[in-house]
């Protein structure tokens, strides 16, 4: 489950429009944040040691400190907890701007740093998705190679390892260093000024070689051209299914974050479904690309597609504590308390010495359970996935393809076949420093080995440059043309 904008617990979606960020020197020790950041991990993080060693973690947060004790200033001692927290190689753990609090905010966005456009990384190349220069310096389609004489690539290395990913999954961390227009905060715009500071101005090389200058956006200026989908109100419907005069459904899913949505989703998607059987549609595109997850939306689809009961044996849920060591609890937040006591419902099991079994969420003895309609769709579902589906999105993917209930078409996903941390968070808050960490509770390990890898789709479709210039959908097109030929 993903939580990314859930509540914005603290300040919410502050807009930095003061004046220039000045790098302004901090002398105060923060070492005992990192101290209380070892606590919470080592005691409540699942997915610590997935991908490190103990004495990795150890050493990891012995620079920290260091670095937090020694003279600097804001985005350096942002950068040395980033280059930590990215280490974990968990998708959920990292300093997050939407809960953290005005100031934190404020410190991240200088008044302007932010390119004056969308952009995708397609093949490691930095292509336009949208134009926002107001002086159409940058038409949907151009290549970006420079920014300020620094090839593209190499800033695009710098910034993989800043970015939240689960093991070894860089297409999801490149797929978060891409600007979008479908988030409050971009990834991208947070990090670049660690690796590339920017002011007001910046020199931009395209692809013909021509170096074109342009004003840079302030965190006001890109969040007010945000895609409608990205901040909807919290009674609106945010997904849309048409029936197309071809017999083909198309679902479109941006994103499954409907925690504090008063949305009847369930209600909706059934009745959605339900509708489909009647009218007895030729086909299903559920189309979850840019989607990271959030509520499990999908077992309304799984359901109506299943024969029989599934029962997902992988699904089991392991947590590190039974309670919350309470030295901890000043500095956790969470949107329900309970969190902080399993109680009965964490297990003790041999297999996993130093893990509780989590039995909160069970539906069954071996674990989730999602129960078959008796009013199945038979028609054939083509699932179009990208590298942003990295929680609930990654967990649907997975079970539609490992289950065989359907296709899926575009990029790898995010998440990881090893298992991912999820669930049930707390925001870990740091009083020296004022940066929030997100602290995910519940961690998944497959029952059989698994590879550290995303879900691959059946049908691989990329995009390219000219698809953006010319406006077309590529993986569309490749799964109505797969539902062509069930015909």
């Amino acid at each position: 489950m993903h939580r990314r904008r859930f509540l914005q617990m603290s300040a919410g979606l502050a807009l930095a429009t003061s004046g220039p960020a000045r790098a302004e020197p901090i002398t105060e020790d923060w070492r005992g944040d990192v101290e209380i950041l070892r606590q919470a991990w080592e005691t409540m993080h699942p997915g610590l040691y997935r991908y490190n060693t103990p004495e990795q973690i150890t050493g990891r947060l012995q620079g920290l400190s260091a670095a937090w004790s020694a003279a600097g200033d804001f985005r350096t001692r942002f950068l040395a907890l980033t280059e930590v927290t990215a280490a974990v190689r968990c998708g959920h753990t990292y300093p997050s701007p939407y809960n953290a609090d005005d100031a934190v905010v404020s410190r991240l966005y200088p008044d302007r740093a932010l390119v004056p456009f969308r952009f995708r990384w397609l093949d490691r190349r930095m292509v336009v998705t949208r134009d926002d220069s107001g002086q159409g310096l940058f038409p949907a389609g151009t290549e970006i190679t420079a920014i300020d004489g620094v090839p593209v690539r190499d800033l695009l290395a710098r910034l993989i390892p800043l970015a939240r990913a689960d093991g070894g999954n860089d297409a999801k961390r490149i797929s978060l260093m891409e600007v979008r227009g479908d988030d409050g905060y971009e990834t991208f715009d947070i990090h670049l000024p660690l690796v590339l500071p920017l002011r007001s101005t910046a020199s931009f090389t395209l692809g013909d070689a021509r170096v074109v200058s342009a004003g840079l956006l302030t965190l006001e200026e890109r969040r007010a051209g945000r895609n409608p989908s990205a901040d909807p109100a919290t009674d609106a419907n945010p997904w849309t299914m048409e029936l197309g005069e071809d017999g083909v459904a198309r679902l479109t899913m941006p994103g499954w974050a409907l925690y504090d949505s008063t949305f009847a989703w369930e209600t909706w998607l059934d009745a959605a479904m339900a509708d489909l059987v009647e009218a007895r549609a030729r086909g299903l595109v559920v189309d979850l690309r840019g989607n990271e997850g959030g509520e499990d939306c999908g077992d309304i689809i799984l359901a109506r597609l299943l024969e029989r009961d599934l029962t997902l044996e992988n699904d089991q849920r392991w947590v590190r504590y039974r309670r919350a060591p309470a030295a901890l609890h000043p500095y956790l937040d969470t949107w329900d308390r309970s969190f902080l006591d399993w109680g009965e419902a964490a297990i003790p099991a041999p297999e996993r010495p130093e893990y509780f079994r989590l039995t909160r969420y069970d539906d069954g003895q071996e674990g989730k359970v999602i129960s078959a309609s008796d009013r199945r769709f038979q028609a054939p579902l083509v699932v179009l996935c990208d590298a942003s589906n990295s929680s609930a999105t990654f967990q649907f993917a997975k079970v539609v393809k490992d289950n065989g209930l359907g296709r899926l078409v575009g990029q790898p996903t995010g998440g990881n076949r090893r298992g991912i941390n999820g669930g049930a968070f707390c925001f870990l808050r740091l009083p020296a420093s004022g940066i929030e960490v997100d602290l995910p509770l519940i961690a998944s390990f497959p029952t059989i080995p698994q590879p550290d890898a995303a879900v691959e789709p059946d049908l691989r479709v990329e995009t390219t440059a000219a698809d953006i210039a010319a406006g077309r959908d590529p993986q569309m097109t490749a799964a109505l043309h797969l539902l062509a030929t069930d015909a």
